[in-house]
């Protein structure tokens, strides 16, 4: 059965309920399988990857495999949107979209298994892509290099824009992306006596403010970076001086230079505060993503396949400082990704976000007519 709008609509509020940490996507994967198995399985052949899936789609008469991957993990976000379908999970929503990301692809498979592509397509669920990261993990499996793709394709919401839009560019599209934790340790004491302490409230605050000149100082102006402290963590009560403060930040830049740079800038004010507050300080590196940058012979048959559909608008995008793992594929494989309108006034990572379900069936339209296309050359 090819999926009707409402089947694609009810196979989203499915997984808008069950949003799950990167690979702790349990019940979504569950899911994923069930769907798949009511699929015809003559061209199908499924391996399971951590919580997630490779699927390929065998052609007919096959010259290229093209991959399609979508993300499956939520967010720890509590969602406030009030509709009858919200999440199920306390203190997770699906507040990127990935919901739409799934079901998107799932449609797409769907349609395949029923109607035999020409080349071989390998459909890739992604597990973590919010982090820790699965991409690049993904990546190294032996599955992954036996059915390596020849180019890619992914696409992500954008609430910004109107349902029936779509839109990208050429070379940049999102950013590269680091996380970083800063743990500082000195002495504890009390307030009445701050000489006799080591304050982690007032060296972390020196920290935070300083990494802000890296950006204004340190980064070409004619470049692009941001660092942005997401939280801190310090103290137990008003009268202790607080002896530990832990940070966490982000870092994007434009450029792989520019990351560098901040990293490095970030290790030299460590030891700065260090000595400054006769305290320890160390930095600890979470997930980094490596930039999304779009082929242009890819992107550009896209883009004309799109702008020639008249049942899309097609605007060229801007590159955004947004961070996506799918940048690990596009650094080894040539391919592409696009936004997608949903029209869902509250922005990404919002807990009010609620795109509107009509794009669903546009996606699944234009992309199934855009791989067609690229299969009959």
């Amino acid at each position: 059965m090819i999926y009707s709008d409402d089947v694609m609509i009810e196979l989203r509020r499915d997984f808008h309920k069950i949003p799950e940490p990167g690979f702790e996507e349990f019940k979504t994967s569950a899911r994923i399988k069930k769907q798949v198995d009511d699929m015809p399985q003559e061209y199908l052949t499924i391996e399971p990857w951590e919580t997630g899936y490779f699927i390929k789609v065998q052609g007919s008469n096959p010259s290229q495999t093209i991959g399609y991957r979508t993300d499956i993990d939520g967010l720890p976000v509590d969602e406030k949107t009030g509709l009858p379908f919200a999440s199920e999970h306390e203190g997770f929503m699906h507040a990127c979209g990935h919901d739409f990301h799934m079901t998107i692809a799932l449609s797409l498979l769907n349609h395949f298994a029923h109607e035999q592509p020409k080349d071989n397509l390998l459909f890739i669920f992604q597990p973590a892509e919010e982090g820790p990261g699965g991409a690049e993990p993904m990546m190294q499996s032996a599955i992954f290099k036996q059915w390596k793709p020849d180019w890619m394709m992914a696409l992500h919401v954008d609430p910004l824009r109107q349902v029936g839009t779509i839109s990208t560019k050429p070379g940049l599209l999102f950013a590269n992306t680091g996380e970083f934790n800063l743990h500082l340790e000195g002495k504890g004491g009390h307030a009445a006596f701050p000489h006799d302490a080591n304050d982690m409230v007032v060296a972390s605050s020196y920290m935070v403010t300083q990494l802000q000149s890296i950006i204004s100082r340190r980064i070409n102006p004619l470049d692009s970076a941001v660092i942005t402290i997401g939280k801190i963590e310090s103290g137990k009560k008003e009268n202790i001086i607080a002896d530990r403060a832990d940070t966490e930040g982000t870092i994007r830049t434009r450029s792989k230079e520019a990351m560098q740079l901040v990293k490095q800038n970030i290790l030299d004010m460590g030891e700065g505060i260090s000595k400054s507050f006769q305290c320890n300080v160390d930095v600890e590196w979470g997930s980094s993503y490596k930039q999304v940058w779009n082929d242009e012979a890819r992107v550009s048959s896209f883009m004309n396949f799109v702008e020639a559909d008249p049942n899309v608008q097609f605007e060229l995008s801007k590159e955004a400082m947004t961070g996506e793992d799918f940048g690990f594929f596009l650094d080894e494989i040539p391919g592409f990704m696009f936004w997608l309108g949903v029209d869902g006034e509250a922005g990404l990572h919002e807990p009010t976000l609620n795109p509107k379900e009509a794009a669903i069936p546009i996606a699944v339209e234009t992309v199934k007519n855009y791989l067609t296309s690229e299969m009959k050359r």
